[in-house]
């Protein structure tokens, strides 16, 4: 059975972990003492357009000011509208320091860089995500297939769309009725809605929607019918998760249960022991074999070796169970670390 288990117990950290048995294929950690910026809307200032990096830097009240390229950028913003003719936009004829613009964060702070930015707001709700102000995105979720994509067209179809929005329906979409579909899509208008009428109220920079802590992302987001419970083993965080399933998904109120064992959560289902090993620069295959990850600024770099791999009968096969092996644990390993970029 897959689970979800949300660790709440510890004071500095929420830690939420999806298992299937006992192997872990997920993980999510978040600092209580750091607020988390990513996915949040606020209203900055552009204090510096820069043309060589066809980008704007704003001033959205952290402490360092965030990085915002002109394809994120609405037109909405562009102090004049390009000409026409079908020529490069150059980031230094359209926009002008000071122009006060509504933002979310897509990527945290890292090192010296700032956030990076996006002026494309994207609101996710249980099974959409509203696109306010980008009217040619939207569609189906391509993890939706088959006569399930086909249904759900015709679902999306009785509809009444606002006009200039865009929306993708999620995997959590599949099945429900036009009434289920189109109460998240008003709950997600009202947001938006309350976004702009706090964005006119006053001047920039200040933050106008903190995205939900981890419990509820982690719920809104994955919980689906391959998930048989979730356990939680904090009174406060069971509460709160209780709440906002009763509110938004409450066919699933059933699975949401409070562990009250004397046994440490992540220990009776075998996760902090498998957080530590997955976390180590060498981690071992069953075979014998293993993969190196090594992190660095321009790339991560991953090594197969089967140096003491023993099944297969002669030394390609052995090469090819290592190497299968090692596909599947490497895309464990980039879920769990939680790696993008350039991965050689």
């Amino acid at each position: 059975m897959k689970r979800m288990l949300i660790n709440a117990t510890q004071p500095e950290e929420l830690r939420v972990a999806m298992v299937d048995g006992q192997r872990l294929y997920d993980l999510d950690i978040e600092n209580r003492n750091r607020v988390q910026k990513k996915s949040s809307i606020y209203k900055g200032k552009i204090t510096r357009v820069e043309p060589s990096l066809e980008a704007a830097f704003v001033d959205f009240g952290a402490e360092r000011h965030g990085f915002l390229p002109l394809k994120e950028i609405a037109r909405q913003y562009f102090h004049k509208q390009p000409q026409g003719g079908g020529g490069r936009i150059k980031i230094k004829d359209v926009v002008k320091e000071g122009t006060e613009v509504i933002v979310q964060v897509e990527k945290e702070e890292r090192g010296t860089k700032g956030a990076a930015l996006t002026t494309f707001i994207s609101l996710a709700g249980r099974y959409m995500v509203l696109m306010p102000n980008n009217p040619r995105a939207g569609g189906i979720s391509r993890r939706i297939e088959g006569e399930e994509r086909d249904e759900l067209r015709k679902t999306m179809a009785q509809l009444e769309m606002p006009q200039g929005v865009g929306v993708i329906v999620r995997t959590a979409g599949i099945g429900k009725s036009a009434e289920e579909l189109g109460w998240d899509l008003d709950y997600l208008m009202t947001i938006w809605e309350a976004v702009t009428s706090a964005a006119e109220s006053q001047k920039a920079p200040f933050l106008i929607f903190q995205e939900s802590n981890i419990i509820v992302r982690a719920i809104r987001d994955y919980v689906r019918n391959d998930i048989g419970e979730v356990l939680i083993d904090g009174s406060d965080a069971y509460f709160e998760a209780s709440q906002f399933v009763e509110m938004v998904m409450p066919n699933y109120a059933s699975r949401i249960k409070h562990y009250q064992d004397e046994i440490p959560l992540f220990n009776r289902y075998q996760v902090e022991s498998q957080i530590e090993t997955a976390f180590q620069r060498e981690v071992q295959l069953p075979s014998g074999g293993s993969i190196v990850i090594d992190p660095t600024e321009a790339m991560v770099a991953i090594d197969i070796n089967s140096a003491r791999a023993t099944k297969g009968s002669d030394i390609e096969e052995t090469a090819l169970q290592t190497n299968l092996e090692a596909a599947d644990e490497i895309a464990r390993q980039l879920r769990l670390r939680d790696i993008g970029g350039l991965i050689v």
